[in-house]
């Protein structure tokens, strides 16, 4: 047995760091215990990082072939993938240096230790064959893709965004299994690259948790670039015949067999909880493994926290530091914070975006709200007229008996600027009268909101610019 520690944090991701930033802070012994993808995690490795950074890169070749001013002609772009992909790799390495690995030099109270931990008892883990002991400890080993059981499927070199990311040679052709965030946001970067690319999804709709609205704009402006998107269709088998990958689909009883060079899985997330050994302790887990949490980020178990994408809530990078901070003074302090995601905006960065805080009107029914919504196309919105570009639209929801802002959803491009105003609005009880009325900038997407805002009682077509 190693000398004891006040926290053991299993993992080295977001959710890790930020727990270990707090306890340094409180000059707590902590043991950060890291087993799965280099330090920094998901974010700076496999997610957010790079595939922003590949989003960026796939916009301006999109931007240089493709121009709806009459007077600016669109000529193309060289395109060299391997360097892109180079560059990428340089970004990833430069950013989990300056966000991750350098910060452990300023971490007196933190010793990092390499390898899976497993549990032994409530306060008690093992790893690389010595065992560990702390008052408390905090799982945050994050969540990797979920590999659904497809005949063929082990038996050829498939991709997710842990890999696809990391290929240096062009792609030709990707059959994208998944209509989720992961998958539209890899579908659409690649086909602006060059690549061909098919979705799939068993649903009736990509981004299946949405109002269909939303899906239906969205999946209108890729098509419309060249995505092929195939809803309530499945992967049957695939199998690879030379170079060549073969993947038979399967939709409403009708079997067909498509050619392509790779295959992606992007159907969902699990926890990365297969090594802990939690039932040796009975810590209790979800759907996909998710370890479960109250709102004060404890699982069942005393002394046992998890942080980050492994627990049962909303898994984004900034929800996972949030929740690092407050786990450690939740667990040292007695603070009892609450986490509340209520008010959580969240983006998808498909072009045009998609963005969201607050509920829709069918979990505004399903709660028993009052609600209504208004819808503003980007027709209407000044900004986006100049622009030459109106994809997408802005839809509030309120309260009609409060007048008070339930929630919104917008597709636009750029539409994930507008959420931090609305989730204000929601947060301290700002009316949508209140939102009609402040002066908003003339010509920015954010007038956007004054207009849908407005559109709740006024026809907006019917009045001028700028009008009130």
């Amino acid at each position: 047995m190693q000398q004891p520690f006040d926290l053991i944090i299993i993992g080295g991701g977001s959710a890790a760091f930020a727990a270990a930033i707090r306890a340094n802070d409180l000059q707590l012994h902590t043991l950060m215990v890291n087993g799965g993808l280099p330090l920094g995690g998901t974010c700076v490795n496999v997610g957010c990082v790079p595939s922003k950074f590949l989003i960026r890169a796939a916009e301006s070749v999109r931007h240089t072939m493709h121009s709806s001013f009459e007077g600016v002609q669109a000529k193309g772009a060289e395109v060299d993938f391997k360097q892109i992909i180079q560059q990428k790799k340089a970004l990833v390495a430069d950013m989990q240096g300056r966000k991750y690995l350098d910060l452990l030099a300023d971490l007196q109270y933190v010793t990092v230790l390499e390898g899976n931990a497993a549990f032994v008892d409530k306060d008690t883990i093992s790893v690389n064959g010595e065992t560990y002991k702390a008052l408390k400890i905090a799982i945050a080993t994050g969540a990797t893709t979920a590999i659904p059981p497809i005949k063929g499927l082990s038996d050829i070199p498939y991709l997710t965004n842990d890999t696809l990311f990391n290929l240096e040679k062009h792609p030709d052709a990707l059959l994208i299994v998944g209509g989720g965030y992961i998958g539209l946001e890899i579908a659409q970067l690649y086909n602006r690259l060059g690549t061909k690319i098919t979705v799939i999804e068993a649903m009736d709709c990509v981004l299946p948790s949405e109002s269909r609205d939303v899906t239906d704009e969205l999946t209108k402006h890729l098509i419309a670039e060249g995505v092929e998107i195939r809803t309530a269709t499945t992967l049957s088998r695939v199998w690879q015949e030379g170079r060549a990958i073969k993947a038979e689909l399967a939709s409403n009883g009708q079997r067909l067999t498509i050619q392509v060079t790779h295959v992606v899985i992007a159907t969902g997330r699990k926890a990365n909880t297969e090594r802990l050994n939690l039932e040796q302790v009975g810590v209790k887990t979800g759907r996909g493994g998710h370890v479960l949490v109250n709102e004060y980020l404890e699982t069942n178990v005393p002394s046992i926290y998890a942080i980050g994408d492994v627990n049962n809530l909303p898994q984004f990078v900034y929800t996972a530091a949030y929740e690092g901070t407050t786990a450690v003074s939740n667990a040292f302090q007695g603070i009892n914070h609450k986490v509340d995601y209520n008010v959580l905006p969240w983006v998808i960065f498909t072009d045009p975006q998609v963005a969201g805080v607050g509920l829709d009107e069918h979990q505004a029914q399903e709660k028993g709200i009052p609600h209504e919504a208004t819808t503003l196309p980007l027709t209407e919105v000044p900004y986006s007229i100049a622009a030459l570009d109106t994809r997408g639209f802005i839809k509030l929801i309120r309260n009609p008996e409060t007048d008070h802002l339930l929630g919104a959803r917008i597709v636009a491009p750029g539409g994930s600027e507008l959420t931090m105003e609305l989730s204000l609005a929601i947060k301290y009880g700002i009316k949508v009268k209140e939102l009609a009325s402040t002066l908003h900038p003339y010509l920015t997407l954010a007038e956007g909101v004054k207009l849908a805002a407005m559109s709740f009682t006024k026809d907006i077509k019917k009045m001028s610019c700028c009008a009130g």
